[in-house]
Parts: C-alpha cells; sequence; structure tokens
C-alpha cells in the first residue's frame, strides 16, 4: 500500500469518526432537549464509549481515524495539493486545514488515552474546561486580550464560512457518483447550518471572555448547546440544533465513502 493510499484510508476512518461522534453528540444533545441535563460536547461524548460494548476497540478505532484525518489536513495545510494559495480565500482555507488537524490530534489522543484505560471517562464537556484553561493562559500573555479577541473574530470566520457553504450546498468534494445528491446536499446544508450557529456562540464566548477580560466566559460545544437550551424555547431550539448535528455527522459517514481526498507527500517524508 502506497503512502496515498494509506493516508486516504485513514482519512476516510476519521470522517467516519466524526461522523459517529457529531452523531452521538446530537442524539444527546436531543435528549438534554427533551428530558434536561447538561450536553455533552465531543471529548464527553468519546467518554461515554468508554462502557459501551466494545468501547475500547471502537474507541481506538476512533483515534486511529481522528490520528490520520489530523496527519491529512496537517498535511494539506503544508503541501497544498489544492493550490489554495493563490488568493485570500484559500490561503484562509489553508490555515483551517491546519487548525482542524491540530484539533483532531487533540480528540485522537483523547480517543486513544481512554482505549488505553490510561484516563477515566470524562465529564459531559471537557473542551469547556479546556477552553477556558488556554484563554486564561492566553489572557495572562502580553497582547492576550487582543490575541483572545481575533481568536474569537476566527470562530466568526469560520461560522460565516460555514453558513456560505450551508446556503449554497456546493459540495464540490464530492463524488459525482454520491447515491441521491439532492437529498444528500440537504443533510449537508442542515449540517453545516448547525455547526455555523455552534462556530459563532464559541466566538462569542471567547469575544466576551477577552472584553471582559475573564477566561471563564469562555466555552466550547458544551456550553454553546447549554446556552441555546437556556434561550426561552430553549428546548426547541436546542432539539432543532441537535438534529441539524447529528445530520453533519451522517454527512461525514457518507464523507468517508465519497469525498474526493486528494494527497500529496510531504518532501520531507
Amino acid at each position: 500500500m502506497t503512502y496515498n493510499d494509506r493516508m486516504t484510508l485513514f482519512a476516510r476512518i476519521g470522517f467516519a469518526a466524526r461522523g459517529l461522534v457529531y452523531i452521538l453528540i446530537g442524539w444527546f444533545a436531543l435528549d438534554v432537549a427533551i428530558h434536561g441535563g447538561r450536553p455533552m460536547d465531543n471529548q464527553g461524548v468519546l467518554g461515554t464509549l468508554v462502557d459501551a460494548p466494545l468501547g475500547h476497540v471502537l474507541l481506538g478505532i476512533c483515534a486511529l481515524g481522528f490520528a490520520g484525518y489530523a496527519v491529512w489536513r496537517l498535511t494539506e495545510a503544508i503541501t497544498d495539493p489544492e493550490n489554495l494559495s493563490h488568493d485570500l480565500k484559500g490561503r484562509f482555507k489553508r490555515a483551517g486545514h491546519a487548525v482542524s488537524g491540530i484539533v483532531h490530534v487533540t480528540l485522537a489522543v483523547a480517543a486513544g488515552r481512554l482505549a488505553l484505560r490510561q484516563t477515566s471517562a470524562q465529564g459531559a464537556s471537557p473542551g469547556d474546561q479546556s477552553a477556558e484553561s488556554w484563554s486564561a493562559w492566553l489572557l495572562a500573555q502580553p497582547g492576550g486580550t487582543l490575541l483572545l479577541m481575533l481568536v474569537g473574530l476566527c470562530f466568526f470566520a469560520v461560522a460565516a464560512a460555514q453558513a456560505i457553504k450551508a446556503y449554497k450546498a456546493q459540495f464540490d468534494e464530492m463524488d459525482a457518483q454520491v447515491p441521491a445528491p439532492h437529498h444528500v446536499r440537504w443533510i449537508g446544508r442542515c449540517g453545516y447550518a448547525a455547526r455555523a450557529l455552534i462556530f459563532a456562540i464559541i466566538g462569542w464566548f471567547l469575544i466576551s471572555a477577552a472584553a471582559n477580560h475573564d477566561a471563564d466566559r469562555a466555552g466550547g460545544l458544551g456550553e454553546a448547546l447549554k446556552q441555546l437550551r437556556a434561550q426561552p424555547e430553549g428546548a426547541a431550539i436546542l432539539a432543532v440544533v441537535a438534529f441539524g448535528l447529528a445530520l453533519f455527522g451522517i454527512f461525514s459517514l457518507i464523507e468517508a465513502r465519497y469525498r474526493r481526498i486528494r494527497v500529496r507527500k510531504p518532501g520531507f517524508l
């Protein structure tokens, strides 16, 4: 198996792992919308797999998939196989690949530690605690307030990009052989719309933390879902968003099978 074949396989496993996690996030968020409780983020959902039948095997597969997905995204950022660097939009997309790679390294480590029983199942939203921790560290640095505000603005930019993708439903990276393309487009649209809202809320948390110099105002996916539940008619709002996140998971599973994956081996390998 060549390097390209291995990276393509790992990337597809990564899409499948991401799909599983988002389906579970949507499922648990829907349960919170109906019965109350605290929503889970992606790391919290991974923790629920520990006690599932063959949960450690599944976590091991997820760790492998997230690691492969991370390497693929980081390689995209380094080698630019789609030649994105010719304009500002492309450079922004390339930077997004790098950020996605770093995020999935974190998920791979979390899933791997759970699979190897090196850590116990975590709480509902360990990502929220992580967001507060690194926000506090950043605020303590020279110019940290401005940097944290810029990070929040980056989340708004990502949210806008996701919203545009949801509106246009131009999933050019998908293979032409995708079955029922009309339905697939709507699944993708709903999923990306839900993610756009979540990214915008997280961005607002970070900007608020920077403006008030209070890291406790920062938060991740779990806190964003919690805030939606706390709004007037929050149960209905959270149920809709939960459904959208689950659809994004289904779309990720479709991508695992049908997405065109371009791989370029870095020159230093």
